[in-house]
């Protein structure tokens, strides 16, 4: 009974995350507020069939009621981030809080189907819950303290300070992980600041870049520093995407082709010297290259992340009828992979249309500001 349900659901949850996702396109299609209306009550519609589909065939799978337990803890917090956003934020776009949410029930579904075989079972689903919660009330707290703090343009340095400060205590004290210092144990939660100081290096570039675009500026940066002290991390990574935030914001400001071919050309002699520079970069490039050769050698987690995207194929095992936990940290680094095993193939392209539709609306957005330090932001 149970295999039936699993097996029918994976093939509806498909069909409606389809759906959801044909509805994120079609939006841009509708001339009138009330045809947009229907389409996005449509999407809370079916956001809710998928997370109802998805933990009643776990809990088919388990036979655990914890299961139900993060299912309405779940379907409340949606439920409360539409109605509050739509209560405090009347202009909110819809379109992106309902990816949002999409984003996140598609991300809990499978962190607690791979948290069932954790040390602690459902412990990394509580967490997140948790971590989603604290999200949602700081998405709820921001705009309404962007609105009223109409100085943040002009804090170009202390974004600046506050981001390096927070990257050099990383690079000089944190403990080296896979080749590279990334981030801190407080008590039993893993801090890792570049991915906040992700947001202070956005709002330091547009603030510097709204000041002036003259040359000088533009080469002489703060910006460069904290690739700099990323690169003495090795957390080369982090480092080539704050070097592409820089170069894309550097583009929209200036509307220089010369800025985006010298960036360019510079970042790729930059990769090849790293390359020669750093030993875990040659191993990744190495199981990057062919992971299956290199399996002993650094290539397992790719090797294992494309034997699940393939036994999955295009409509999954379906929930608890796949192999996810052999993927080396599927939880945090190769979830799309765990994702597609069991969902579908179909299910993730999907997902990666649902946040194209979002980055689409995040222009749309953009292109109406007439605030230029926001409009870069």
């Amino acid at each position: 009974m149970a295999n039936i349900i699993i097996q029918v659901s994976k093939y509806l949850i498909i069909i409606l995350m389809a759906a959801y996702t044909f509805s994120c396109f079609s939006i841009f299609t509708r001339s009138y507020e009330d045809e947009e209306n229907k389409v996005l009550i449509r999407q809370d519609v079916l956001l809710f069939m998928i997370q109802i589909t998805a933990f009643i065939a776990m809990y088919f799978a388990t036979q655990d009621l914890r299961m139900m337990f993060i299912y309405g803890a779940l379907a409340v917090i949606v439920m409360a981030v539409i109605l509050l956003y739509n209560l405090i934020y009347p202009n909110v776009s819809r379109l992106v809080v309902n990816n949002m949410c999409m984003l996140i029930t598609a991300g809990m579904i499978m962190i607690t189907r791979l948290s069932t075989q954790s040390k602690s079972p459902y412990g990394i689903a509580i967490r997140q819950l948790v971590f989603v919660v604290v999200g949602i009330v700081f998405g709820l707290i921001v705009p309404v303290l962007i609105r009223k703090m109409t100085f943040l343009e002009n804090w170009t340095y202390i974004y600046a300070a506050v981001g390096g400060a927070a990257l050099l205590i990383v690079a000089l004290f944190a403990a080296t992980l896979g080749g590279a210092k990334l981030s801190f144990n407080i008590g039993p939660v893993s801090l890792q600041p570049s991915e906040f100081v992700k947001i202070l290096f956005v709002f330091f570039v547009a603030a510097s870049l709204n000041k002036s675009t003259e040359f000088k500026n533009v080469v002489v940066t703060i910006a460069a520093a904290h690739v700099l002290i990323l690169v003495l991390s090795t957390d080369l990574g982090a480092a080539l995407i704050y070097f592409i935030v820089y170069l894309v914001m550097l583009y929209v400001a200036t509307r220089q082709p010369l800025y985006a071919i010298a960036g360019v050309a510079a970042g790729c002699g930059a990769a090849v010297i790293g390359y020669h520079l750093f030993s875990h970069i040659k191993v990744r490039v190495a199981a990057w290259q062919d992971p299956f050769a290199a399996y002993s050698e650094g290539g397992d987690q790719i090797a294992q992340s494309l034997f699940a995207i393939g036994s999955g194929g295009w409509f999954g095992t379906g929930l608890f009828r796949g192999q996810p936990d052999t993927i080396p940290v599927a939880e945090t680094d190769l979830i799309f992979s765990a994702m597609t095993e069991e969902m579908g193939l179909i299910f993730t392209l999907c997902l990666i249309l649902v946040c194209v539709s979002c980055y689409v609306m995040f222009l749309n957005i953009a292109m109406e500001l007439r605030n230029f330090f926001y409009k870069l932001v």
